[in-house]
C-alpha cells in the first residue's frame, strides 16, 4: 500500500539535477571558476603575509570599530589561533566565508528591494526562503557536489543557499519599517524613487539591513564543518578529521578558532551597523563641521 501511493519527489529532482548536469555543465563550471577566483584571491591577501601583519590590521579595524578594548582583545585572540598552529586553516575558513557572503549579499538584498517594493514579488519569495531556511543543511551538499565537483566551489554554493534568507528578509523588514511620512515628504519634493531609495530608505534601514549580514555571516560559519565534508579544507576540514581520529585536542584548537572568527565578525558587523566606536564618533564629526560650513554659508 505505501509504495501504491508514494509520491516520488525526490526521484523528479533527481531527474532534474541529472539533466542539468547532462544539459549546463558548461554554466556551472564558468560559476565554479569565478567562486574559485574569489576565494584564491582573498585566501590570497589573508593568508600571504606573515599573520601579525594580519593581527595588527585587523586589529586597527576593531578599534576604529568598538574602541581600544575590542581592538586589543581581537588581536590577542588572533594569536591565540596562530599559537594553535591553525592560522592557516582559519584563513582558509574565512576566505569561504568571506566569499559566500558577498555573493549572498549581491543577490539578497536586491531581492528584498524588490520584496518591499511590491507585495507581489514578496509573497512569491517569502516560502522559497522558508524553504532555504528550513531545509537540512546537509542536503544542500548533494546537488552542489554533483554540480560543482569536490573542493572549495560545492562549499561556498551550499553556504549560499544556506545563509541568504536572511540577507532578503532583514532589507525587505528595514525598508518597510521606514516612516511613510519621511518617504511622503521625499516624494513631495519631486526625488525619484531611486534617489529616495538610495538617499533615504537605505540609509534609515541600514541597521536592520547590517543585522541581515549579521546573520548572513553566522549561518555561513556555521556551514564550515559541512562544506569540509566536500572537500572545502579549512577549519571544518580539521573537525571532521578530529572526529574521525577522535582527536580531542584537534577538535577543541579548531573549535576554538571557529569561535574566535564568530566573534569577530559578529562584533564587527555589529558595531558598523550601529555606528559604534571611532570610526562613527569620525563620521559624526565631519557631518557636524559639514553642517557647521553649509550654515555659515
Amino acid at each position: 500500500m505505501n509504495d501504491f501511493i508514494r509520491i516520488p519527489i525526490g526521484d523528479w529532482v533527481d531527474a532534474v539535477i541529472d539533466f542539468i548536469v547532462a544539459n549546463l555543465q558548461g554554466l556551472f563550471l564558468v560559476l565554479r571558476a569565478i567562486f574559485l577566483g574569489m576565494y584564491d584571491a582573498i585566501d590570497l591577501v589573508l593568508a600571504s603575509p606573515p599573520f601579525w601583519v594580519v593581527v595588527i590590521v585587523v586589529g586597527l579595524v576593531g578599534l576604529l570599530a568598538r574602541g581600544w578594548v575590542f581592538g586589543g582583545g581581537i588581536a590577542l585572540a588572533l594569536l591565540l589561533v596562530a599559537g594553535m598552529n591553525q592560522w592557516s586553516n582559519a584563513m582558509d575558513t574565512l576566505s569561504l566565508v568571506v566569499v559566500a557572503t558577498i555573493v549572498a549579499l549581491l543577490v539578497g538584498i536586491p531581492l528584498g528591494i524588490a520584496a518591499a517594493k511590491s507585495n507581489t514579488f514578496s509573497a512569491i519569495v517569502r516560502p522559497i526562503l522558508d524553504f532555504l531556511q528550513t531545509m537540512p543543511a546537509l542536503v544542500y551538499l548533494v546537488p552542489a557536489l554533483l554540480l560543482f565537483r569536490v573542493g572549495v566551489a560545492p562549499g561556498i554554493v551550499a553556504t549560499i543557499l544556506f545563509a541568504i534568507a536572511p540577507a532578503v528578509r532583514l532589507t525587505e523588514l528595514g525598508i518597510r519599517g521606514v516612516d511613510r511620512e519621511v518617504v511622503e515628504a521625499g516624494n513631495a519634493f519631486g526625488a525619484p524613487p531611486s534617489r529616495i531609495l538610495r538617499q533615504i530608505q537605505l540609509p534609515l534601514a541600514l541597521p536592520t539591513i547590517m543585522a541581515g549580514v549579521n546573520q548572513v555571516i553566522m549561518l555561513a560559519l556555521s556551514m564550515v564543518v559541512l562544506a569540509g565534508m566536500v572537500g572545502a579544507g579549512g577549519l571544518g576540514g580539521e573537525i571532521l578529521a578530529a572526529l574521525g581520529r577522535l582527536n580531542v585536542a584537534l577538535a577543541v584548537e579548531a573549535g576554538l578558532a571557529v569561535v574566535i572568527l564568530a566573534i569577530l565578525l559578529d562584533r564587527l558587523t555589529g558595531a558598523f551597523g550601529q555606528r559604534r566606536g571611532l570610526y562613527a564618533a569620525l563620521r559624526a564629526r565631519s557631518a557636524r563641521r559639514t553642517a557647521i560650513g553649509t550654515t555659515a554659508e
